[in-house]
């Protein structure tokens, strides 16, 4: 049992430990990118936006559209550089909430169908980074790094 521990669980530990910082990197990154485009589509585009946000319901949708929009490009921006993660993956992962109850509410029969939507996928990658934070190869680190030697 010893030898399947160290071969199953104590060694591949201690490999990925050499990597702790690549996991919330590719994450940061892909999840930023997609929103920081998302964002940026949305404020070229808000009389439409501005509609879809009626249709779903959605209240004050001439301040909601632009007001999410902005949160969808500049926390992807700021996840992409690690930049204010926590704030960003939170304030992100708010927006899936509500993008689900919004938008997608009606389709949900099941836990499988909620799990199954983008949303949800977001959702607990956002919430991960809110909780975990940006790891070592961003700009939080650095700061972090920077103001607790002065």
């Amino acid at each position: 049992m010893h030898i399947l521990f160290e071969g199953l669980i104590a060694w591949p530990k201690k490999v990925a430990a050499h990597f702790e910082w690549l996991g919330p990197l590719v994450a940061r990154v892909v999840v930023g990118y997609t929103f920081m485009l998302t964002g940026w589509g949305k404020l070229n585009n808000l009389p439409a936006i501005i509609e879809n946000f009626q249709s779903w319901g959605i209240p004050f949708p001439e301040f909601m559209t632009p007001f999410v929009a902005g949160w969808e490009f500049f926390g992807g921006l700021g996840l992409i550089l690690g930049l204010m993660t926590r704030i960003c993956g939170g304030a992100l992962a708010v927006v899936m909430v509500v993008a689900i109850i919004s938008a997608k509410l009606a389709d949900i029969d099941s836990l499988e169908t909620l799990l199954g939507f983008e949303e949800a996928t977001y959702f607990a990658v956002f919430t991960w980074l809110a909780i975990c934070g940006a790891g070592k190869a961003s700009l939080d680190d650095w700061l972090e790094r920077h103001y607790k030697k002065h």
